[in-house]
């Protein structure tokens, strides 16, 4: 008879990205969040960095009577802690640590991370001094917490996220031997640092040695401690297949579990509330294009995104905007496009000829602004990679049916042109372009799916290749997810499959288009956490029958 899995009693759970929105490993944490409330007889607890310590963090609220008791013996002990909730759905226990005082013995912590685990952190600069202080302190904070309420007949997991919270996974390792460790591993330093660096990362994947490459690219503490970290936890998980056999080839650890990335739908509006809101945000996005541009654009345009983080190759930035091009020698087309790249850059401010535009009572201009493709100002215009990209190409000139409008501000709601969230935004796109590089997984066209807006992802991307293996075949654009086979020597040839995708898109009638729209809803159903969340539990019973066997020892 099979053993009955084992599941925590206690939680804690470690990212840089508690109460601190930075990127995708927020969304993975805060959305899981929910779902894990609902588990009965789990105390599941999230901790980050305190970066916000006086001020006012509108993601945390403070609990002063939370494990009172404990926070005094922890000052007691040197250890700064701030105890409350995160302030997200579900409002999940949150311990928010400042690790600043770790750094007047920053070498001797150094010292013994070489001497237990080989960590090499002569190498270190950058946000890696911050990291790795931060995991030391939440060691400790563990420790100090475990100490004062638990034993080891308590079921304990620590499940740590990313490079960052790998010296934390180490310490209980090392202290707490009767508690369980999982690392999470989103994307691999080296993996990453290989593509961002121009090169082919999968066409001589297999003879690539983990750390050689981390030597040649400078980055061979982070690489080092992530390497130790997989090597001497309990269970070494990661997002996607694909991330997995990164694992196995550059930190030389197979996985024991992959933790797909899901998400919950509750910011996704139903019924007459959605229609509303992508109404609005069409109407919007239209506007904004018409000021810029100084010309009308017809009700029925097609709206393109493409949203994320700056990064021109890995993002697949670069070939999308390969891809626009390639629209503009479409002679057929009798339909006007819009290309809306949402990526945060180095803003300056919001236009103030293009703001004057928009609250003005005119609906019409004759001429465009000055660079009628960019919605905000930035302290590098002339340095910086999707401008540079889009002036090399072409695509700053108003000419034809289409156009390419870039925001490269935080889509916060008050940005000073659109003054709208993201996902208030992302709902009135009509297709989506991820034509990602290197992607351990995808939330953005996750998300897209999730407002009923098809999208084109890779094989590069975890996502895709999960939506692959969901569907037993390569996805189509019919299937709501269109899935491009994208490698090192095919760069134009996927740019042709964008462009003719796009175009086989915009010729669909309203009633083929709404059958794709069910499609990519159906899709995303299957991602959420629900789904995902049992995954979870066997990275946990994994962790937990190793420290049981030490238990016994």
């Amino acid at each position: 008879m099979k053993n009955k899995k084992l599941s925590p009693e206690y939680l804690f759970e470690i990212s840089w990205e508690v109460c601190n929105k930075v990127g995708g490993i927020y969304t993975v944490v805060s959305t899981k969040a929910r779902t894990l409330a609902n588990e009965e007889g789990i105390e599941a607890i999230y901790i980050g960095p305190d970066l916000w310590k006086e001020k006012t963090n509108p993601l945390f609220k403070e609990d002063k009577r939370m494990w009172k008791g404990w926070v005094k013996k922890a000052a007691e002990e040197s250890i700064g802690v701030r105890c409350g909730y995160w302030e997200i759905p579900g409002r999940p226990k949150v311990m928010l640590v400042d690790y600043t005082p770790y750094f007047d013995k920053k070498e001797a912590l150094y010292a013994e991370l070489w001497n237990d685990f080989q960590v090499d952190s002569l190498h270190g600069y950058g946000d890696y001094d911050d990291s790795m202080m931060f995991g030391h302190a939440v060691g400790c904070l563990i420790e100090s917490f475990y100490n004062y309420y638990l034993n080891k007949d308590n079921k304990v997991v620590v499940q740590a996220h990313e490079w960052q919270s790998g010296a934390a996974a180490l310490y209980v390792k090392k202290h707490l031997p009767q508690v369980g460790t999982i690392f999470t591993t989103h994307a691999t330093s080296i993996g990453r640092s290989i593509a961002s660096n121009g090169k082919p990362l999968y066409d001589y994947f297999e003879g690539y040695n983990g750390d050689q490459m981390a030597a040649e690219l400078n980055v061979q503490s982070k690489h080092s401690v992530e390497k130790q970290t997989a090597h001497n936890v309990d269970c070494f998980t990661t997002v996607s297949d694909l991330t997995a056999r990164e694992c196995e080839q550059l930190i030389e650890r197979k996985i024991d579990v992959v933790l797909e990335n899901g998400f919950e739908k509750d910011f996704v509006p139903s019924g007459a509330a959605f229609t509303k809101k992508r109404n609005a945000a069409r109407k919007l996005r239209i506007a904004v294009a018409e000021a810029l541009t100084g010309t009308k654009i017809s009700d029925d345009a097609l709206l393109l995104g493409l949203g994320g983080r700056m990064e021109m190759r890995n993002k697949g930035i670069d070939l999308f905007l390969q891809a626009i091009r390639g629209l503009r020698d479409v002679k057929e087309l009798d339909r006007d496009i819009i290309a809306f790249i949402d990526v945060p850059a180095w803003m300056d401010t919001a236009r103030e000829d293009l703001a004057e535009r928009l609250s003005s009572a005119a609906s019409e201009w004759e001429t465009a602004l000055e660079n009628p493709f960019i919605t905000h100002k930035l302290h590098n215009m002339n340095e910086d990679a999707i401008v540079c990209a889009i002036r090399s190409l072409g695509l700053d000139k108003i000419e034809g049916r289409v156009k390419v409008i870039y925001a490269p501000c935080y889509l916060n709601g008050s940005d000073g042109i659109f003054n709208q969230s993201y996902y208030d935004l992302l709902i009135g796109n009509d297709l989506s372009v991820y034509p990602s590089y290197y992607e351990p997984w995808g939330y953005t066209p996750l998300e897209s799916v999730a407002f009923r807006i098809p999208t084109i992802t890779t094989n590069l991307a975890g996502f895709g290749l999960w939506v692959n293996s969901l569907l037993g075949r390569q996805g189509e654009l019919g299937d709501g997810v269109a899935v491009i086979q994208r490698g090192d020597s095919n760069y134009f040839e996927m740019s042709d499959v964008i462009t003719k995708t796009i175009c086989k898109f915009a010729v669909q009638n309203t009633s083929e288009v709404d059958a794709i729209r069910k499609n990519a809803a159906k899709i995303a159903d299957k991602a959420l956490w629900k789904c995902f969340i049992l995954n979870y539990f066997d990275a946990y019973d994994c962790a937990l029958q190793q420290a049981e066997k030490r238990k016994n020892v």
